[in-house]
């Protein structure tokens, strides 16, 4: 289990596939560096950031889902803990950011989509919402993205969202590309969450 998490009543997850760029991300929002392993399935425990004179910690969850090498209980007992945190702290999470690939989200969603088979992502969108969490969907890598609206319109398509995904701008869904600090659309939907919470004292934070 997940037992490294600093005693704090307000909190932002990042949630993802690993390789989607949440360390990338979670540097981007910190300014902080954090180690990460070189390859998927090496960080097991949460990276937590938090602020000495806020009541708040930002969490990087470990990346669940297939991963090369990893061996199957592994990964499922990796998924375990992320939804038992997701359950045990869902009181204090005030955003769950679930961090996607923009280019290759779709594939992948579509390679485990069946009649027998939720893909992890899109089974882990409904379970945060299950719980109450308000879910930010950040579609990282977008400057590899060619057909930027038609791939956001079938993202929104695969998370039961109606396109067009404008709708859904600044609230749930955040085109982004991390790796050049390309974030305002996160932050805009996440502060439209803590506004939510009455949590407008964190916006200095996003």
């Amino acid at each position: 289990m997940f037992d490294s998490r600093p005693d704090r009543d307000a909190e932002v997850v990042l949630i993802g596939r690993s390789n989607v760029g949440k360390s990338t991300l979670m540097r981007e929002i910190t300014g902080h560096t954090f180690d990460t392993g070189q390859k998927p399935g090496v960080t097991r425990q949460p990276n937590h950031y938090d602020w000495t004179s806020e009541d708040f910690v930002i969490s990087d969850l470990p990346g669940f889902g297939f991963m090369a090498g990893v061996p199957d209980d592994v990964q499922d007992d990796i998924k375990t803990h992320i939804v038992q945190y997701l359950e045990e702290h869902a009181d204090k999470i005030l955003c769950g950011v679930i961090v996607l690939d923009g280019k290759a989200a779709v594939d992948i969603i579509d390679r485990h989509s069946g009649p027998d088979e939720i893909p992890h992502t899109v089974e882990m969108f409904g379970f945060c919402r299950e719980l109450g969490i308000p879910v930010v969907l950040a579609v990282n890598k977008m400057d590899k993205v060619d057909d930027r609206d038609e791939r956001l319109n079938d993202i929104c398509d695969r998370f039961g969202l109606f396109p067009p995904w404008k709708q859904w701008e600044g609230e749930t869904i955040a085109p982004i590309t991390a790796k050049t600090g390309n974030i305002d659309a996160l932050n805009q939907a996440v502060r439209h969450h803590l506004h939510e919470a009455k949590r407008d004292d964190l916006f200095k934070f996003f």
